[in-house]
């Protein structure tokens, strides 16, 4: 997993978040200042900021720009190496992921022995979509993988409440420091809390709830402390002024405003909102749609999990329930999988399975109980199923953002069913500058690129062909497989009229036009 997450984060030019992401953690070293990227908390950022600090970064203090053209100005305009910075930036994620394995394998191993952890440790490992979400500079793995720390905490705190709540507090509150969607597990890791503390007691009925009631408020205020901890890192006077324009907050999101938690984190908080407002794009089995799918994840997760995972994790779900001496770990593994998939299944972008990353860790746990059923058949049908999901990661190599499995056609066949960061998150551009180097020098480019990379950077001289007349776009037509999904009548003609000749990476097309 470690060669593989390295390998991708070389070879990849910065996904469309990246550079804000990174551009952020500049500014927190530099300045200090919680003024860009407010919708998400500082940690996570801060995690990139631990790579980046060695980069030498140069940053006019000066800029002044929003945070779109601040991701452009660190990487491309400041006299810095694109490359190496993002490869910087993109360790410390790539780190975090591996340690996470760690603990899918310990609290595995608690509850089915080794052989249950090997198998979970090896579905984690060659999950394509933590491996592609894990060696970029991004949150989505290292709030999910706080968040099953958290979770294996608490399990353990059945037996030792004294040592494993304060750091199951610590642990969620770095979760709520990376990312806010994680503040919908938040009341179910609380009522875990109270579950381990009447497991571990032996009290009478309203001793043993009420120690349990004073446990969760204490594992509530040391995760509050962590979110204030991350804010007062970067900003000791925890200077901020509120952005204009936020939305008001009526009816439930009224609650945000009252959290014990810094005004930064609620008016972020507010500008999720007004994302979740808006009406997004979407592009599902061939389909564009405006608004979002409700049953969007569970189809994407259905495409881009390989088969022997798909076949595992519902297997592993059942024993959960089905066998006694795992029954009491189902509301610590499946619980928080399934409030936190239901909470997601509801939003408004229906833009990749990152937004999902929680389920290959979570069911990487419960497909471990696999090995508890008494069939001889089962732990040979198990290890075949492993290994058939090992294979399809390998044979995906280096391209895991537009994995999907042999029963959707493989990645090759992703952009025909999904878009965005399931396939094309902008992170080819590299690739096709090599392409067209090598195979088209010289050749007139027109290029349709969806994603934060400058093309001019990679030495790609290509030209807008949807600032001009179809008539006049001859040669090589390259084109985001994004864009192609969403194309609108212009591209759509663009594309019809020419033929495709090559491909980059799974999400760039080629097509020569006459």
């Amino acid at each position: 997993m470690a060669f593989a997450m390295i390998t991708t984060a070389v070879e990849q030019t910065p996904t469309i978040d990246e550079p804000v992401y990174v551009g952020t953690a500049v500014v927190y070293l530099e300045q200090h200042s919680l003024r860009y990227n407010p919708e998400h908390p500082p940690l996570g950022k801060l995690i990139i900021a631990s790579g980046v600090a060695f980069a030498g970064v140069r940053l006019d203090p000066a800029f002044a720009g929003d945070q779109t053209q601040l991701g452009r100005q660190v990487l491309y305009e400041s006299g810095n190496d694109p490359g190496r910075l993002m490869l910087l930036a993109r360790l410390p994620v790539i780190v975090l992921t591996l340690l996470f394995g760690l603990v899918v394998f310990a609290f595995a191993t608690d509850l089915t022995g080794p052989v249950g952890g090997s198998a979970a440790l090896a579905l984690y490992a060659f999950s394509p979509d933590l491996i592609a979400q894990g060696s970029l500079a991004t949150l989505d793995v290292p709030a999910a993988g706080f968040l099953l720390t958290s979770v294996w905490l608490l399990w353990r705190a059945r037996r030792r409440p004294v040592r494993y709540l304060p750091l199951a507090g610590l642990a969620l509150g770095a979760a709520v420091a990376t990312k806010m969607s994680t503040l919908t597990a938040v009341p179910v890791l609380l009522l875990l809390v109270v579950l381990s503390v009447w497991y571990a007691r032996h009290d009478r009925f309203l001793r043993r709830l009420g120690l349990g009631a004073a446990a969760a408020a204490g594992v509530a205020l040391i995760a509050i402390a962590v979110v204030w901890a991350s804010y007062l890192a970067v900003d000791p006077g925890l200077r901020w002024t509120t952005p204009p324009g936020l939305p008001a907050l009526h009816g439930l999101r009224s609650l945000a405003g009252r959290l014990p938690l810094p005004a930064p984190y609620r008016d972020g908080m507010r500008v999720q909102f007004g994302f979740e407002d808006q009406v997004w794009g979407g592009f599902l089995f061939g389909r564009q749609y405006l608004g979002s799918l409700w049953y969007y994840l569970p189809a994407a997760l259905l495409v881009k999990t390989p088969l022997g995972m798909v076949a595992l994790w519902p297997a592993g779900a059942v024993a959960m329930v089905a066998v006694p001496r795992l029954r009491p770990a189902a509301p610590y593994v499946l619980v928080p999988a399934g409030v936190l998939l239901a909470a997601a299944m509801t939003g408004s972008r229906d833009l990749g399975v990152r937004y999902a990353i929680f389920v290959p860790m979570f069911l990487a746990v419960a497909a471990a109980g696999v090995v508890a059923l008494r069939r001889r058949w089962i732990p040979v049908a198990a290890a075949a199923l492993v290994v058939f999901a090992a294979v399809s990661s390998l044979r995906t190599f280096p391209y895991y953002l537009p994995y999907s499995n042999e029963a959707f056609g493989g990645p090759a066949q992703t952009h025909l069913r999904l878009h965005d960061s399931n396939v094309d998150w902008g992170q080819d551009l590299g690739r096709l500058a090599d392409r067209l180097r090598q195979r088209y020098p010289g050749e007139p480019t027109w290029l349709v690129y969806k994603g934060s990379g400058l093309p001019s950077y990679y030495g790609i001289n290509a030209a807008d062909p949807l600032t001009v007349p179809p008539d006049q776009v001859h040669g090589l037509l390259a084109v985001s497989d994004s864009a192609i999904a969403k194309a609108d009548d212009h591209l759509a003609s663009l594309i019809t009229g020419s033929t495709p000749i090559d491909e980059v990476g799974h999400s760039i097309t080629i097509y020569h036009r006459p």
